[in-house]
């Protein structure tokens, strides 16, 4: 697998998975006060990113130099589906309208392409954020919702 500036797939098994770290985590372990301890899941060996879930953590950063240390890390991990194929866009197309048909709303289509990527690299989703949890109750995704 390559890294994301650039993957042997993760070490991932049934005991310890590869988590794929949606922004909602992200965020909280960039956050200054009480950050989420990335050891609670093995660590970042068992962490992979895409490269939407990058994109949506750096733009949120205002300040310079943490942007540049979160750039630096963020690109450092070993990313699924770099370079973004058609094919995944055309999969979280799917997954949208599948949850639409049945009765659910998601409210990122950004949430629809990294659980895209999640099933198709064979990835749980670490998260905090509801679309996950309905994306999961029309397809295979397997999720993990962090929050407290």
């Amino acid at each position: 697998m390559p890294k994301c500036d650039a993957i042997p797939l993760g070490r991932g098994n049934a005991e310890v998975p590869v988590w794929l770290l949606d922004t909602s985590v992200w965020i909280d372990v960039f956050r200054k006060n009480k950050p989420f301890d990335l050891a609670k899941i093995g660590g970042l060996d068992e962490v992979v990113t895409c490269l939407p879930v990058v994109q949506e953590v750096l733009q949120g950063f205002r300040d310079e130099a943490a942007f540049r240390v979160a750039k630096e890390a963020m690109l450092a991990l070993p990313c699924v589906d770099s370079p973004l194929r058609a094919e995944r866009f055309e999969e979280a197309a799917s997954l949208y309208r599948a949850a639409r048909r049945a009765g659910v709303t998601v409210r990122s289509s950004t949430d629809c392409l990294v659980a895209a990527c999640a099933i198709h690299n064979g990835r749980g989703v670490l998260h905090r954020d509801r679309d996950f949890e309905a994306l999961a109750r029309v397809s295979p995704l397997i999720e993990r919702n962090v929050a407290p």
